[in-house]
């Protein structure tokens, strides 16, 4: 199998034997957390461009010690916010956490993933070689069911200032972009938010028709 995108082709990640590409989980990966991830990148990193950057990300993802069962095709996305710089490519993964990993043991593994594309953590929301976030571990809302709120009701204005300084998941911003819930569409229609309580077909659904449709799909997996 390889993904091809424009004039260049690289080989996709090689998965386990127990991952199921099209998203079902075999009987040996039941014991494990399914974990939700949003990647995204629109600056070059060496010669290498955002897609293939999102690509090597989601193999970095495996190597970490994830099993990855399913990823979203490649979308092209306005820069968020509008103007702040090129357009980025995004992409949604669903993976599986061994058992007795915690949802921090799993932000370490993107954090370092990350680092390996030079990922720099200068300018909140700022333009960036490597994007990924934690969307959410199973149905854990962390740290606490308050904290997440506060986030989530945060004023635009005050996000663009401040930044956790702790691991919140579900994503407190998640059910308002469509360059997430586009690709995690395709991942993980079912999945319902632990707060909200709607799946993200629904969340997905009621959003602006100009959000979904700004976010186009580049090219998807092909065999070969």
């Amino acid at each position: 199998m390889s993904l091809i995108f424009w004039q260049f082709k690289i080989s996709a990640p090689k998965l386990a034997p127990q991952v199921n590409i099209y998203g079902s989980v075999t009987p040996d990966m039941e014991d494990k957390k399914s974990v939700l991830i949003a990647l995204g990148a629109n600056l070059t990193f060496g010669d290498m461009l955002p897609e293939e950057t999102v690509l090597r990300a989601i193999r970095g993802l495996r190597e970490g010690g994830l099993h990855l069962i399913v990823c979203s095709p490649l979308y092209r996305t306005p820069c968020f916010p509008a103007g702040a710089g090129p357009d980025y490519v995004n992409a949604a993964a669903r993976v599986a956490a061994p058992r007795g990993m915690t949802a921090a043991d799993v932000l370490a593994i993107l954090h370092a993933v990350e680092a390996d594309f030079g990922r720099k953590r200068d300018t909140r929301w700022g333009m960036r070689t490597l994007d990924i976030d934690l969307l959410a571990f199973g149905d854990a809302v962390l740290p606490d069911l308050a904290t997440y709120r506060h986030w989530r009701d945060m004023s635009t204005e005050m996000q663009v200032i401040a930044a956790p300084d702790r691991l919140i998941v579900p994503h407190p911003r998640m059910h308002e972009r469509a360059f997430v819930l586009v690709p995690l569409g395709v991942v993980a229609p079912e999945w319902l938010h632990p707060v909200l309580g709607q799946s993200v077909a629904s969340l997905l659904a009621a959003l602006p028709a100009a959000d979904r449709a700004a976010v186009q799909e580049i090219v998807g997996p092909s065999a070969e």
